[in-house]
């Protein structure tokens, strides 16, 4: 109670005009404000990341404010009496405080104690400031129209458990002060709407991968071959799913070999490019060689189109892109809840009539839900009443899940679409691996890069009947029968089962049209 009654005596000293009591009551104000949201806060009451901007941005900006404002007041308070300073702390402070002891005054000590309160308060703030904006969360709320696109899909991704700085920001001061820059022309961008729509990619400002990535995953590390399987269902009545069985010959990047994926990224093996600013033309590439010197493959056509980037050291998210804000293909969305089961193939047309209702164009996601919804309830009503007697649970939960499908991907106010960005693993419409495997891009000798297709991965079912059908017997005649007895060899010699030649299989001579020997034996 001495030290509260103290504390009071000595804001009244300091109240001396309006400028210092209003600097007495933003700093107290302030700091008891912070305490209460803090504890809020660590109890799990409040979540929320707008209350977290005030309590960890502008709470402590208002302390501040107010312990300028109180020597402002006081300097004005001596200018206008024109009286000693002793005189007036004489006059404004209490006898108690003034006397002089043996360890100074006690208007002195209030002052030291003040002080370091303050400068914890300001740490401690410093701290829970840097943690809050540490959190995704604060990334994907904080400018709600701006990042919620990211948000909803970095929640579904494989690295939703991942803090959003992990990858973004990177480890240590320099990559930190970067950060928090760049973040200054972001906070200006999104309060003056001078942001693009939709956000630009790549973003150029990521830090190196194996400053980032390669924190948790390792190239070194030998993952051997991988199995992908793919099923894509038809439009017929049934729905019918086709496979398609991939072998991704992913490898290491210690590897020596040039048939496997990871190779790409040993450093031993540095592959450099130029490109254009989205990376997705290119216009010259060149890997090292055992003796340090570069191997160049540019392109035919010299004259290039767009800004032109710098030379890059191609590294993990060349490749893989996409890996956290992931954006579906509408085809994809539908086959994937297919397979996953919400949408049930009891229910006829159920694919042909899923993807025509997300593709309607609709004008907002108001009208999208139940045009989704009134779309294929009628359906079922109108065309399907016999057929799906019964069947009204599926129904609902097959709305539900295109509903679902077009939540997470469209998202009128940032005029993201289907297919916003391109997906650089594998070669769907021509990209990722085809940008730099393809025809156009020749060396010095005019070979290409090769771009075989069992080069990366083998095929054990393309569009297929069965999951491993090019492992089954052969068709007895046709063209069918040379491409699956090759795709056959092909699997047995990667698994140890027949030796391959150098430079991987060959095709048969009823597979050579349109594939140049180039293209299988360029490295």
């Amino acid at each position: 109670m001495k030290l509260w009654r103290r504390y009071r005596l000595f804001l009244r000293g300091l109240a001396t005009n309006w400028v210092g009591a209003l600097g007495a009551v933003l700093t107290t104000s302030a700091f008891l404000l912070f305490l209460f949201v803090l504890a809020l806060q660590l109890l799990g009451v409040i979540t929320n990341a707008y209350v977290g901007l005030i309590s960890y941005l502008l709470l402590p900006a208002l302390f501040l404010l107010g312990l300028a404002l109180v020597p402002w007041g006081w300097h004005l308070y001596r200018r206008r009496t024109g009286r000693p300073t002793r005189e007036l702390l004489d006059e404004r402070f209490a006898p108690e405080l003034t006397r002089t002891g043996p360890f100074g005054s006690g208007l002195l000590g209030l002052v030291l104690l003040l002080t370091l309160v303050n400068l914890f308060f300001l740490g401690a703030g410093g701290a829970r400031i840097l943690h809050f904006m540490d959190e995704p969360r604060f990334c994907g709320t904080a400018c709600h129209q701006v990042m919620h696109p990211e948000w909803i899909t970095y929640q579904r991704s494989p690295h939703a458990h991942v803090k959003c700085v992990e990858c973004h920001v990177g480890e240590g001061a320099d990559a930190l002060i970067d950060a928090k820059i760049n973040g200054l022309w972001q906070v200006i961008s999104a309060t003056f709407d001078l942001y693009e729509r939709p956000i630009p990619t790549p973003v150029h400002t990521l830090r190196p991968a194996r400053e980032t990535c390669e924190q948790c995953h390792w190239p070194d590390v030998f993952y051997g071959d991988r199995f992908q399987f793919r099923t894509r269902y038809g439009f017929d009545r049934a729905s019918t799913p086709e496979y398609t069985t991939l072998l991704l010959h992913v490898g290491s990047g210690a590897q020596p070999e040039k048939r496997t994926i990871h190779w790409h990224v040993a450093s031993e093996n540095e592959v450099r490019y130029r490109a254009d600013s989205a990376r997705e033309e290119m216009q010259w590439v060149e890997v090292r060689r055992a003796d340090g010197s570069y191997h160049r493959y540019t392109r035919r056509d010299v004259q290039q189109t767009g800004e032109a980037a710098a030379v890059r050291a191609l590294d993990c998210v060349d490749c893989h892109n996409r890996v956290t804000h992931i954006y579906e293909d509408p085809e994809v969305a539908v086959d994937r809840r297919m397979h996953s089961l919400p949408l049930d193939r009891r229910l006829p047309f159920l694919k042909r009539e899923g993807l025509g209702l997300l593709l309607a164009g609709w004008g907002s996601k108001t009208q999208a839900y139940a045009g989704i919804e009134r779309g294929l309830s009628g359906y079922y009503a109108r065309f399907q009443r016999r057929e799906t007697d019964g069947l009204q649970p599926e129904i609902a939960r097959a709305v539900d899940a295109l509903q679902d499908a077009y939540r997470r991907n469209i998202h009128p106010r940032m005029q993201v679409g289907w297919n916003p960005y391109p997906d650089h693993r594998g070669h769907a419409g021509g990209g990722g691996c085809f940008r730099c495997h393809n025809r156009e891009l020749v060396d010095a000798a005019g070979k290409s890069i090769g771009y075989d297709c069992t080069r990366c991965h083998g095929i054990l079912a393309l569009e297929s009947t069965t999951p491993f059908a090019y492992l089954e017997p052969a068709p007895e005649q046709g063209r069918e029968r040379a491409l699956h007895r090759y795709l056959r060899q092909d699997f047995l010699a990667v698994r140890g089962a027949a030796a391959p030649r150098a430079g991987g299989i060959p095709l048969p001579l009823e597979l050579h049209e349109g594939v140049s020997d180039s293209g299988r034996t360029a490295p």
